[in-house]
C-alpha cells in the first residue's frame, strides 16, 4: 500500500507508535492535530527507522517562552542537537503540526504559519513509523501526498486558469489559480520591463496590472486577490483542506462550501445569530432536505479561526482550532468532480467586470463613484480570510 493511501489515525491514546505503510516520498506531508496538556513539561514527535530517530522534534517548555529542540539518533548516538528557542506549543492550547517531505529537509509549519526547517542527516526514505509521546492529547495523525502533483502542470487542456505574477525586491513569485507554483529570481532588473507578450495555443479574457504597493505586499503565507480555491485534480480520500481567518465582529454567517460542475456537495455554513452550524448539499437546483445542525458552535465573533477539513472514503471530518468538531457523510460521491468555485472581481474606471472560472459573466456599472472609499471585500460572508489581499 502506497503511503498517500494510508489511512489517518483519530483520538489514538498516546504514547502513539504506528509503522507507516509505504516509504516517505519527496512531497509528504505528515498532520497532526493535538492538544498540549495543561500541566505538560515537554512532548515529542519522532519519525523513525528501525531504532533509529531519523527526526526527533521535541517541544519543550519549561521555563521563559520554552523551546523546540530538532536531531537525529543514529547508531545509538545523538547528533548535534538544533534548538529554536521558542515554542508555538502553549500549555492547555491545541496545536496543528505539519512536516512537509522535501528533498533538502523537512519543513515544519504549526498552526498554519512556518516555524523551523531540519536538512537530512539519516534517508527519509528509511522511515518506518512514527511515534509520539509525552504531555499532549491527539486527534488526528494523517498522511497526505502531493508528490503526484510535482511533476503536473497547473495548465490542462480545456480549462480555464488564472495566472499572477508577483514582482517582489528578490524574485517573481508565481502563482497558478490561488496557489504558489514557481519563484524566478531577477537576472535583470524588473525596472527595465517595458512590454508584455502572451502567445501560443490560449485564449484570453482578462490581463489586467494591479499595485500591491500601498499594501506592502501579500505577507508570507498569504494568497493575492482576486481569490481562487481550485482544488487541482478533485478530491480523494486523504486529502486535507485548510482555511484560516478571523471572523468579523458583527459576522451573521460565513460559508465554506466545496462545489463540483452542478452543485455543492458539501456546504458548511456557521450561523453565530443561531448558535449552530449547518451542513447540507445543494443538488439539482435546490438544497437537500436532509439539513444538519446538531453538533457544537466552535466559532466566535472577533476571533481567528483554522478550520481543517478531512476527506475519507465515507465522509468528511471537520476540525476547529485542532479540535474535531463535525462528521458530514459523503451524498456526492464522485469526489474527483468536486473543486471550489473562484469567483474574479475586476474594477475599471467605469465598472465592475466579473469573471467566474476565468470567463467574463458580468457588467455592473458604477453607481457609487468613489472607488478609493471602498475598502471592504466581504468573500463567503461576514469572513476575513488571512490570504485575501485586496
Amino acid at each position: 500500500m502506497a503511503l498517500h493511501q494510508q489511512l489517518p489515525f483519530f483520538n489514538p491514546s498516546v504514547p502513539f507508535t504506528k509503522k507507516i505503510q509505504g516509504n516517505l516520498m519527496d512531497g509528504m506531508m505528515v498532520t497532526v492535530f493535538g492538544k498540549v496538556k495543561a500541566d505538560a513539561d515537554r512532548f515529542q514527535l519522532d519519525l523513525q527507522s528501525g531504532s533509529d530517530i531519523v527526526l526527533h522534534f521535541n517541544p519543550r517548555l519549561e521555563g521563559g517562552s520554552g523551546c523546540v529542540v530538532h536531531n537525529t539518533y543514529e547508531n545509538r548516538n545523538w547528533g548535534s542537537k538544533e534548538q529554536k528557542n521558542e515554542t508555538p506549543f502553549p500549555r492547555a492550547q491545541t496545536f496543528v503540526l505539519q512536516i512537509l517531505i522535501t528533498q533538502e529537509s523537512y519543513k515544519i509549519s504549526t498552526n498554519g504559519k512556518t516555524f523551523s526547517e531540519y536538512k537530512h542527516r539519516m534517508p527519509f526514505s528509511s522511515v518506518d513509523s512514527i511515534c509520539i509521546s509525552g504531555k499532549v492529547e491527539l486527534s488526528l495523525v494523517a498522511f497526505q501526498s502531493l508528490a503526484e502533483q510535482k511533476n503536473e502542470t497547473p495548465f490542462p487542456r480545456g480549462q480555464t486558469f488564472v495566472l499572477q505574477i508577483l514582482i517582489t525586491q528578490e524574485s517573481y513569485k508565481i502563482s497558478t489559480n490561488g496557489k504558489t507554483f514557481s519563484e524566478y529570481k531577477h537576472r535583470m532588473p524588473f525596472s527595465s520591463v517595458d512590454s508584455i507578450c502572451i502567445s501560443g495555443k490560449v485564449e484570453l479574457s482578462l490581463v489586467a496590472f494591479q499595485s500591491l504597493a500601498p499594501h506592502h505586499a501579500a505577507p508570507p503565507g498569504s494568497f493575492m486577490v482576486p481569490y481562487k480555491s481550485i482544488i487541482r485534480g478533485g478530491l480523494q480520500p486523504g486529502k486535507i483542506i485548510v482555511a484560516q481567518g478571523k471572523i468579523n465582529s458583527q459576522a451573521k454567517s460565513i460559508e465554506l462550501n466545496l462545489h463540483h460542475k452542478f452543485g455543492i456537495a458539501f456546504h458548511y455554513n456557521p450561523h453565530f445569530d443561531e448558535n449552530v452550524v449547518v451542513r447540507n448539499t445543494f443538488e439539482n437546483g435546490k438544497w437537500r432536505d436532509m439539513e444538519e445542525r446538531s453538533g457544537p458552535m466552535p466559532f466566535k465573533r472577533g476571533q481567528p479561526f483554522l478550520v481543517t477539513i478531512f476527506c475519507s472514503r465515507d465522509h468528511y471530518k471537520v476540525f476547529v482550532n485542532g479540535e474535531e468538531t463535525h462528521t458530514f457523510n459523503h451524498r456526492f460521491t464522485k469526489l474527483r468532480e468536486i473543486d471550489v468555485l473562484e469567483v474574479t472581481i475586476f474594477c475599471s474606471r467605469d465598472h465592475y467586470k466579473v469573471f467566474v472560472n476565468g470567463e467574463e459573466t458580468h457588467t455592473f456599472n458604477h453607481r457609487f463613484t468613489k472607488l478609493r472609499e471602498i475598502d471592504v471585500l466581504e468573500v463567503s460572508g461576514d469572513m476575513e480570510l488571512t490570504f485575501v489581499q485586496p
